[in-house]
C-alpha cells in the first residue's frame, strides 16, 4: 500500500511543471545564518543596479532563433510608455550602452569622412556584421529618452580605430580617437549629461573576436582621460572614465591597474557569462547548483585584491552580465528561475565591493528585463528593482549553516532603519523555518570582518502545515483569515531578549515565487499576487506582507525572500 502510495505521488510531481511538485508537500528544515552588524564588509553606489542597450540588428541570431527583434540602441521604440515607466522607476537607473558591435560602431559627427550607414549582415565580418553609423539625430533621440527617463548613461566608445594587426594575432598601435573625441565634444556641447565613457568591449586578456596587449590599453585609456578632462574641465559634473569592459583575466587586469594608477581612471569593468553558451539545455540545474554560482567567487576576490594591493583610486564594476552568452536562453533567462542567478550575483559581487551591478540587458535578446516585443517585465525586473529599493548601501558578513541550498545575504536597510536580509532557496522539496537572534559572535564562511555585536539568523523547527492549508495561503496572498504568508504558527525559540522584537514590533516581507510553482513561469508573484503593468503602462505597487516579528522567516521551496526588519540593531548601519 505505502509502496503504491508513494508511486501515486510520483507520478504526480512527474506531470507538474517544474518546480510546482513542491506545493505537493514541503518538508521543513532548520539552519543558522549569521549576520555581523558590527561593520560593513564592503559597500555598493547608491545606484547599484545597472542594465545594458546593446547595438545588435532584428537580424542578430544564435542558433537559429533571431531574439533581438527592434531592441537594439538605433531601432529601440523610445515612445513605449512601459520602458519609460520601467527605466523611471528607478529613479536613478544607470544604463550601459554598448556591446560586441561597439568597437564597430562609427560615429555621424562633422569629422566622419563617409556616410553614416547601418549595420549590415556580413558572415565573413568578425561578429557577423559590418561596420555601423550612429546618427547624430539618433543620439539627439536617445538622450531626450534618458534626460525624460532620468537615466545615468554610461557609453562605451569604439576602441579599434587605428589599430593594425600584429603576427601574434592580436591588435597592436595607438587607438585613433578622432571619432570617438567628436562625438564626446558634441554630446558635452549639447549639454547631454554623460555619467561615464567607457574604452572598448570584450578586448582584455584572450579577449572575444580580437584581443589588445594591456601595456597599449593602459595608454589609450590615459589618451581618454586627457579629452575627458579636457572637454569637460570646466564641468562641474566630469564623467567617469571607465575600462576595459572584458572578462577579467588577473595579469592582464593587474598591468593595466599599474601602468594606470593611482588615477588615470576611475572604474575597471569586467562581464559575466559564467553559465556557457545559451543553447546549454543544463542551465537550470547549473543555476540551481551552489558550486556553479561559487564559480564567480575567485574572480570578485582577485579582483578586489588587486585594487586594494596596488594602491590605486579605481573601483570595480560588473559592466556586463547575462549570465549565459549568444542571447541567453528563452524561458531560462528570462524566466522566474534566473532571479535565483541574478540575485546570488548582486550579492555576491557587493560582498566583493562592486560598486554597481550591469545586467545584460534592459530589453534585447532572451535575457532583457523587459521583454524584446511586449516591453512587459520579466522576473528580473522585479527583483532587481526591489533589491534597488530595499538594500542599502552597506554590505553586512552574512553565512548560513544547516543546508547549502539557502543563500543569504544582508545589507543595511535602504532609506529605513534596521537591515534587510535577502534569503534564496534553491530546494525544490524543503521549506526552510529561519529566526531571528542575537549572538556574541558570527559563524566563519566568507566571513570578511565578523566580531562583537553580530546577529544570528537561525532557522527553527516548525511544525508541518499541511499543504492545503500552505496552498490556501499562498493563493490569497498570506492575508486571509488573519493568516501571515508561509509561516508556520509555532512562536520561534531564541527571540527573547532580541531588541524591540516583542509588543508588536513587525517586519515586512516580500516572497517572490514564480506562477504556477513553474520554474520556467516568466510571471512572477509577489506575496502569491502576479505583477503585471497597469493598462497605462503603470509599474505595478511592489507592497509587502507585515509579519509579527517573533514569527520565523518561512522560506518556501523555490522561493525568494527580502525581509525587512527595523529593529536589527546594526552598529554598522546608525
Amino acid at each position: 500500500m505505502g509502496l503504491r502510495v508513494l508511486g501515486a505521488a510520483w507520478l504526480l510531481a512527474a506531470l507538474l511543471p517544474l518546480g510546482a511538485a513542491a506545493a505537493v508537500a514541503a518538508p521543513e528544515q532548520t539552519g543558522v545564518a549569521a549576520v555581523a552588524g558590527r561593520r560593513a564588509i564592503a559597500s555598493t553606489a547608491e545606484d547599484f543596479i545597472c542594465a545594458t542597450l546593446d547595438w545588435w540588428p532584428p537580424d542578430k541570431c544564435d542558433y537559429g532563433t533571431c531574439a533581438w527583434g527592434r531592441a537594439g540602441l538605433l531601432n529601440l521604440d523610445l515612445s513605449n510608455k512601459v520602458l519609460l515607466n520601467a527605466v523611471r522607476a528607478f529613479s536613478p537607473l544607470k544604463l550601459r550602452l554598448g556591446g560586441s558591435l561597439q568597437d564597430k560602431v562609427l560615429y555621424g559627427t562633422g569629422d566622419l569622412r563617409q556616410p553614416c550607414t547601418p549595420f549590415v549582415k556580413n558572415e565573413s565580418e568578425m561578429f557577423g556584421f559590418t561596420k555601423g553609423c550612429l546618427p547624430l539625430r539618433r543620439w539627439d533621440e536617445l538622450n531626450a529618452f534618458f534626460q525624460k527617463s532620468g537615466a545615468k548613461i554610461v557609453f562605451g566608445l569604439n576602441a579599434m580605430n587605428g589599430r593594425v594587426p600584429l603576427p601574434d594575432g592580436s591588435m597592436g598601435g595607438p587607438w585613433d580617437y578622432t571619432n570617438a573625441a567628436s562625438l564626446i565634444g558634441y554630446t558635452a556641447g549639447k549639454g547631454y549629461q554623460i555619467h561615464g565613457w567607457e574604452l572598448g568591449n570584450e578586448l582584455s586578456g584572450t579577449g572575444v573576436g580580437t584581443r589588445i596587449g594591456a601595456g597599449q590599453y593602459a595608454s589609450d585609456v590615459i589618451t581618454l582621460k586627457k579629452i575627458v578632462d579636457a572637454i569637460y574641465r570646466s564641468n562641474p559634473s566630469k564623467p567617469l572614465v571607465l575600462a576595459p569592459g572584458g572578462f577579467f583575466d588577473q595579469g592582464w587586469f593587474t598591468e593595466l591597474i599599474v601602468k594606470t594608477k593611482p588615477n588615470q581612471f576611475n572604474v575597471i569593468t569586467h562581464h559575466i557569462y559564467n553559465l556557457g553558451a545559451g543553447r546549454d539545455t543544463h542551465l537550470i540545474e547549473k543555476i540551481l547548483n551552489p558550486s556553479v554560482l561559487d564559480n564567480m567567487l575567485s574572480a570578485f576576490s582577485n579582483l578586489q585584491g588587486i585594487l586594494k594591493s596596488t594602491g590605486t583610486s579605481t573601483v570595480a564594476w560588473v559592466g556586463e552580465a547575462g549570465g549565459a552568452y549568444n542571447s541567453g536562453h528563452h524561458l531560462v533567462t528570462d524566466a522566474f528561475v534566473f532571479s535565483f542567478w541574478f540575485l546570488d550575483q548582486l550579492g555576491m559581487s557587493a560582498k566583493y565591493d562592486t560598486k554597481t551591478y550591469c545586467r545584460q540587458s534592459l530589453i534585447g535578446g532572451n535575457y532583457g528585463l523587459l521583454n524584446t516585443t511586449t516591453f512587459q517585465p520579466n522576473p528580473d525586473y522585479y527583483s532587481a528593482l526591489l533589491w534597488h529599493r530595499l538594500m542599502g548601501t552597506k554590505v553586512l558578513a552574512t553565512t548560513f549553516k544547516g543546508t547549502n541550498k539557502i543563500r543569504a545575504y544582508a545589507h543595511c536597510a535602504r532609506d529605513s532603519p534596521g537591515i534587510t536580509l535577502l534569503l534564496i532557496n534553491l530546494s525544490g522539496s524543503t521549506k526552510i523555518q529561519v529566526s531571528v537572534t542575537q549572538t556574541g559572535a558570527a559563524a566563519g564562511g566568507h566571513n570578511h570582518g565578523a566580531g562583537k555585536g553580530n546577529f544570528t539568523i537561525q532557522a527553527s523547527v516548525a511544525t508541518k502545515a499541511s499543504a492545503a492549508a500552505a496552498a490556501v495561503e499562498h493563493k490569497h496572498g498570506g492575508r486571509r483569515h488573519g493568516r501571515r504568508f508561509g509561516h508556520g504558527h509555532g512562536h520561534a525559540p531564541g527571540f527573547a531578549g532580541f531588541p524591540a522584537a516583542g509588543g508588536g514590533a513587525t517586519r515586512d516581507e516580500y516572497h517572490l515565487t514564480p506562477k504556477g510553482g513553474d520554474l520556467r513561469s516568466q510571471v512572477m508573484m509577489l506575496n502569491g499576487r502576479a505583477l503585471a503593468t497597469g493598462a497605462d503602462g503603470s509599474i505595478p505597487r511592489l507592497e509587502p506582507v507585515k509579519v509579527d516579528a517573533a514569527q520565523p522567516i518561512a522560506v518556501a521551496p523555490y522561493s525568494v525572500v527580502f525581509a525587512r526588519i527595523p529593529h536589527f540593531q546594526a552598529p554598522a548601519c546608525s
